[in-house]
């Protein structure tokens, strides 16, 4: 009956259908997401919510850097990978996992003198449980990949669902029992039960019918030279997105990081559906390369009419959405969240591009706009977080996609070509 209705609410084209599912995967992680967050600022305090935020940014960042951005390697080739594509996924788990708890266990190390402000992590329960959420959520996103590659992204969604709801009821669960770390520790106990069913599903499920189905089954040619220039890529562009939840926390105190980190996982959202559609772009790329123009500008034009209706609700709506958190919140965040929501429209142009140099493994351009965007953005929110308070982060990712994706429409021949040229 689900299949039934999907097919006929969805186009029938590949890359507009898995396109419009992972939105709405996003959509629907970002409003039961919403949901959690709310219920944890009613049943915690700013300051528990503010550093609670900042260490799971944290444990965002460092899973970031432990899963060597493997996910979008599994987007790109697991497509045509064929039998090889049970010992692929599970490869790269395994590297992730191990690289991301060794990468968690240093920062814990380094805590008191780079983030004291996330001292109460050093307790050994609490560090136990950053360290197993790190590397529990390098694998989280890299099923999202996979499941991607193999055309499931209807278990994107429901795998998303389940980490929702699990992890609300663990929140209440932490919160009637009074302890610190609840926020934390509701995420690991989510974590284990999305990552057991969606594996289940994944692995017994789609992968065989994956292999089945397939008409090739090659190895990647220079795959560690692409994983590698892909990864150094995306610590920058993943930083971006981390570092200045901690910035805030550090220069503003952990009160003003909370107004921030509310406001930006809601601005976050349109940035989320992009980067997932752009997922089903290199999808569909590595089936039909000659096709790569065109499905890029018909997602160039669905994508902006979708994230410009959500800009403009997300605009007008911003004091209410943020209400739902508390009038403080609302008082404190609107215009930085206005300011987050208007930055996602060029944000469109700049994260498609990517999608494109990636698809084509043209990844020096794709690693040198991402370089520029975590500098831009971090260095701009220096500036202004003294002067603007966290208003100010906003106003730097807006100045940043504006100063990227202009020249990238001005000279937009240069990546939007049907060349076939490569360069890792």
């Amino acid at each position: 009956m689900v299949r039934s209705g999907v097919a006929a609410v969805f186009p029938r084209d590949p890359l507009l259908r898995n396109g419009h599912l992972l939105a709405i995967s996003s959509l629907v992680s970002a409003a039961l997401g919403s949901v959690f967050w709310v219920l944890a600022t009613h049943w915690y305090d700013e300051e528990v919510v503010g550093l609670s935020y900042s260490a799971l940014s944290m444990t965002l960042l460092l899973a970031s850097i432990g899963q060597l951005n493997l996910s979008d390697f599994l987007v790109r080739f697991v497509p045509s990978a064929g039998h090889h594509t049970r010992r692929m996924i599970l490869l790269c788990y395994a590297v992730s996992a191990v690289v991301s708890a060794l990468v968690a266990m240093g920062f814990l190390l380094l805590v008191p003198a780079v983030a004291p402000g996330l001292g109460f992590l050093l307790t050994p329960v609490t560090a136990a449980c950053f360290v197993a959420a790190t590397a529990g959520y390098a694998v989280f996103v890299m099923q999202d990949g996979a499941l991607t590659a193999v055309r499931r992204p209807g278990w994107v969604v429901g795998e998303n669902v389940i980490f929702a709801c699990v992890k609300i009821g663990l929140l209440g669960m932490g919160a009637a029992l009074a302890l610190f770390s609840g926020i934390l520790l509701s995420w690991v106990g989510a974590l284990a039960v999305s990552l057991v069913i969606a594996n289940f599903v994944l692995l017994r499920r789609a992968v065989p019918e994956h292999v089945r189905v397939s008409t090739e089954a090659e190895r990647p040619d220079r795959a560690l030279r692409y994983a590698a220039a892909d990864y150094f890529g995306s610590l920058f562009r993943m930083a971006a997105y981390t570092v200045v939840p901690l910035m805030v926390l550090n220069n503003l105190g952990a009160e003003q990081s909370a107004y921030f980190s509310l406001a930006w996982i809601v601005g976050y959202v349109l940035y989320l559906v992009t980067r997932n559609v752009g997922s089903s772009l290199v999808v569909e790329a590595v089936s039909s390369p000659e096709r790569l123009v065109e499905h890029t500008v018909r997602m160039l034009r669905h994508t902006g009419l979708l994230v410009g209706a959500a800009i403009v609700l997300v605009a007008v709506l911003a004091p209410q959405i943020l209400s739902f958190f508390g009038p403080e919140y609302a008082e404190h965040g609107t215009t930085l969240l206005r300011l987050l929501a208007l930055s996602a429209l060029p944000n469109i142009v700049v994260s498609l591009a990517i999608d494109v140099w990636r698809a084509r493994r043209r990844l020096r351009w794709a690693v040198g706009v991402q370089i520029v965007m975590c500098v831009l953005v971090l260095g701009l929110t220096k500036l202004l977080l003294p002067v603007l308070g966290i208003t100010g982060a906003g106003v730097a990712w807006l100045a940043t996609m504006c100063l990227l994706a202009a020249p990238l429409l001005i000279w937009r021949a240069r990546w939007l070509t049907t060349g076939s040229g490569r360069s890792s």
